[in-house]
């Protein structure tokens, strides 16, 4: 994994006004692993300032504004981009709420070097097991359709409740195989409708917080199948 510190305003400012256009969900985490997920929704330059979307009940916001550290993760272009919020104030508004902090004086882009996404074996049938957001009781086991280091697609058939873009799931279990189970969050990033004959839905997913060994397992399985591909190619042609 390489990273880039970019620190001039020029560059800072591209970044964050490319978050700002595409929507970009980001996840603002504290100390003792309190953290929620936000959009970034404005740059003023002239106040240098930056403005975060807040849900008026949500009440982790209280927990981010006493931890005095607070570090802001979102991707764009399938790139990691991470920095340091500073002077995180909630800003009240007439019937809304947002969260007001400095721009940031570095941001920090890392670029995975095998940020491969692959498809399955077709002998192996991964697959992710949740709570569905809306109705906490429902346990799903959901087939994943691909994956990579940084996120995956799952199957949602159409017999089971929507799930929408922007939700985080706060615990999901990932079996790729009877052996290996991985623990993360997730935040849903793009819900799509496969075609007709699949009768179901294409939930385009991000790892959250992926842990250090759980992502050396992931990497090693992603470069197996990889290699077995090639080889198969390989007796193919």
């Amino acid at each position: 994994m390489s990273d880039f510190g970019l620190t001039t305003p020029a560059e800072i400012r591209e970044i964050l006004d490319r978050m700002v256009s595409a929507h970009t969900l980001v996840t603002l985490s504290g100390p003792g692993g309190v953290s929620c997920t936000t959009m970034l929704w404005s740059v003023d330059a002239e106040r240098h300032t930056i403005c975060f979307s807040a849900e008026p009940d949500d009440s982790r916001l209280e927990g981010l504004l006493e931890s005095g550290e607070v570090v802001a993760v979102g991707y764009v272009d399938s790139i990691k981009v991470q920095f340091d919020v500073e002077g995180l104030i909630l800003v009240h508004g007439d019937r809304t709420k947002a969260l007001n902090a400095a721009i940031p004086s570095v941001i920090y882009r890392f670029q995975r070097r095998s940020c491969y996404r692959v498809k399955p074996l077709a002998h192996s049938v991964p697959s992710a097991t949740l709570h569905h957001p809306s109705m906490p009781d429902m346990q799903l086991t959901l087939r994943i359709l691909d994956i990579s280091l940084e996120g995956l697609a799952l199957f949602l058939p159409e017999d089971i409740p929507a799930i929408q873009a922007g939700t985080e799931i706060g615990q999901c279990f990932i079996d790729l195989d009877s052996t290996t189970r991985l623990e993360t969050r997730l935040v849903i990033h793009h819900v799509s409708i496969m075609h007709p004959d699949t009768r179901g839905a294409r939930l385009g997913c991000q790892l959250v917080r992926l842990g250090g060994m759980d992502e050396r397992v992931l990497h090693r399985y992603i470069e197996d199948i990889q290699k077995r591909r090639l080889a198969l190619a390989a007796r193919v042609s």
